[in-house]
């Protein structure tokens, strides 16, 4: 079945709502109109409904069903702009709170929160910058994650589709050792959450020791902090590891004979953003892969950003990819809270 599909199946009237704070764009108008019809999320746009309605009505659709937030009316401001003051923990003063959420960015983050709504996809119109500083100061990274980073989901033919993470992508220029590791746990929870068997290539210039220097050995590094610090029985980790020789099955037994995944990774992993952002753009264009992301990891709440130059199913795919992290993280809660009885 095709992925997006599969996904539509399990957010099919789970209630998910997502906020929108882009709500005069068309593409943003169009996706959620879409998914309030199908009943996948409940959209929720910020901003003034009548001025959007008339947008919506030149796009051909009907909004009348999706929830509408004016941040210039919303009853529960003050107590915004307090949760706001108190989180930010004595670096901003109550007036510089009050701005702060005037900014949609800022409080469609802080109604994700507050719990209001259960994430958020912006970026349309905002630069990643924009969509990820309200995030990284409030919503912030999860126990144990030092930084967020960005993975791309690479899909490609029809029902049974090939697909693949790639990442980091998008966040981390020149990631350490620690951090490396890091971002390929996350990168596993990530796979794992979208139904991808977590195989993950720790992609490098060498293969098991065919090549050596500095760039070498951090990926090596990173493997071995993985091996400790790895609690995940179902992800498995191979590296340092070429991209021909994680992909290629014929490749991989003459490059990597004893591994148990070489030939059929999943996830890939590149040693840092230049070559994780050429890799992905490469197998969009020339590989035909569709490319979807940068899906942001890491965070306590799902929050997406989107690119300037998206198209309105690019935001519908990553609204469902949202929604699901949005449901996992509620299924996590759950079942926490089921052994902490």
């Amino acid at each position: 079945m095709d992925f997006f599909e599969q996904l539509k199946m399990k957010l099919k009237d789970q209630n998910v709502r997502l906020v929108f704070p882009e709500a005069t764009d068309e593409r943003i108008i169009k996706a959620c109109a879409r998914l309030q019809a199908e009943h996948l999320i409940q959209p929720v746009l910020l901003g003034d409904k009548e001025e959007i309605e008339p947008i919506a009505y030149r796009c051909g659709v009907l909004i009348d069903e999706i929830e509408f937030i004016n941040p210039k009316t919303y009853p529960r401001l003050e107590e915004m702009i307090d949760t706001l003051f108190t989180r930010r923990n004595g670096k901003i003063t109550k007036e510089e709170a009050r701005e702060l959420v005037q900014d949609v960015n800022y409080f469609g983050t802080m109604l994700t929160y507050m719990g209001i709504v259960d994430g958020m996809v912006s970026g349309a119109i905002h630069s990643t910058g924009d969509t990820v500083r309200p995030a990284l100061q409030i919503i912030k990274t999860k126990p144990g994650v030092k930084r967020t980073s960005g993975a791309f989901l690479l899909l490609r033919g029809r029902g049974d589709q090939e697909r693949y993470l790639f990442s980091d992508c998008a966040i981390n220029v020149d990631p350490d050792a620690p951090l490396l590791a890091e971002i390929a746990m996350e990168t596993a929870k990530t796979a794992e959450s979208l139904g991808i068997p977590p195989r993950v290539a720790m992609l490098s210039y060498s293969t098991n020791g065919s090549g050596s220097g500095p760039a070498v050995d951090k990926v090596k590094e990173a493997l071995e902090i993985i091996k400790e610090k790895n609690q995940d029985p179902n992800a498995i980790f191979e590296g340092e590891i070429q991209f021909d020789a994680a992909y290629d099955k014929t490749v991989a037994d003459l490059k990597y004979p004893d591994s148990k995944i070489a030939g059929k990774c999943t996830v890939f992993v590149f040693p840092e953003l230049q070559s994780g952002n050429i890799g992905y753009k490469i197998a969009q264009r020339l590989g035909g892969f569709d490319a979807i992301g940068p899906i942001l990891q890491g965070l306590n709440k799902p929050i997406s950003d989107l690119s300037r130059g998206a198209c309105t199913n690019d935001v519908y795919k990553v609204s469902l990819i949202t929604a699901m992290q949005a449901l996992m993280d509620k299924d996590e809660a759950n079942d926490s809270e089921i052994k902490n009885r």
